[in-house]
């Protein structure tokens, strides 16, 4: 066993190599940083260090359950990420199979560079350009004039945050989204296609019978990466695109720990709710694990 390990790493060396940068990243990034996990459980204090501390057990999870507006909170983070499974995960995958079909290479590649301009603004940038569209004097004031409708202050409007939430998703990161699809499409072997169109079927049963069963491992393995994330919405959008009388709907578990924790330096607190965060995706990717590989008989593991 062990001289068979040796013969792939002799054969496969390059791809060890290259798989170096990405192992120390996520030692020093990702796994090191869980030993702070520990301050969840402490009153940690900077003078004491999180070692020092003292041990309060439970105490901040606690506060987190018994806090009056928890069921706000987490019933908007709750939400909001069901929207961002349901509408915004599927664009990528239609765009991708819509761009599939474009045959000029000239064509294709404006639109894919129109596509992925959007993903390099910030979402200080963005949340700027939404909320001028919808200011008094902005373009989408402008078309309710043109219907004789009085001026909307939407951003201001409980009504309006979530649907604008799910448009600015959209249109920022679904074209970058579909980096990885395009590449499970390109490997696709074309002399499927070949047969298919010898058969008689046409570009639509292409796509049904063959380019989407093939890219579905892909599409699995994606959505169980974003349903580890479902209670991590980003910090940065909701932040930039709320107000003060949108709270009610927009206010999630990220922006409640940037007022309650780190603003008020409690980090013990903010550490207990990034390990709620992070047990509730656990859970969810181990579930949605074992249901995909019930079904499809594949999974992250």
């Amino acid at each position: 066993m062990r001289s068979s390990y040796v013969e792939r790493i002799k054969v496969f060396w390059p791809l060890y190599v290259m798989a170096i940068p990405g192992i120390i990243f996520l030692v020093i990034f990702k796994y090191i940083p869980l030993v702070g996990s520990v301050i969840a459980f402490k009153d940690y204090s900077v003078f004491k260090g999180f070692i020092d501390s003292p041990w309060v057990g439970f105490k901040h999870f606690d506060k987190l359950f018994h806090y009056p507006d928890f069921g706000r909170v987490f019933g908007n983070t709750l939400i909001l990420g069901f929207l961002k499974i349901v509408l915004v995960f599927p664009i990528p995958i239609l765009l991708a199979l819509m761009m599939n079909e474009v045959r000029k290479a000239a064509l294709k590649k404006g639109i894919q560079t129109a596509l992925y301009i959007p993903h390099f603004l910030s979402w200080v940038i963005v949340s700027g350009i939404v909320f001028d569209i919808f200011s008094l004097s902005g373009l989408f004031n402008i078309v309710l004039g043109w219907f004789g409708h009085e001026p909307l202050l939407a951003m201001q409007d409980s009504a309006y945050f979530r649907p604008v939430y799910v448009l600015t998703a959209i249109w920022r990161d679904a074209g970058w989204g579909t980096v990885v699809y395009m590449a499970a499409i390109s490997g696709i072997d074309p002399q499927l296609y070949e047969s298919a169109m010898m058969d008689g079927a046409s570009r639509f049963k292409q796509i049904r019978h063959i380019t989407f069963p093939l890219l579905l491992p892909t599409v699995l393995v994606l959505f169980l990466l974003e349903i580890g994330n479902f209670l991590d919405l980003g910090f940065d959008q909701v932040f930039n695109l709320l107000t003060p009388m949108t709270y009610s709907v927009g206010d999630i578990l990220d922006t409640y720990v940037y007022r309650t924790g780190i603003q008020q330096a409690q980090y013990s607190f903010a550490t207990a709710v990034g390990l709620f965060q992070s047990v509730i995706g656990f859970i969810l990717v181990y579930m949605f694990n074992r249901l995909s590989k019930k079904v499809s008989d594949g999974g992250l593991w």
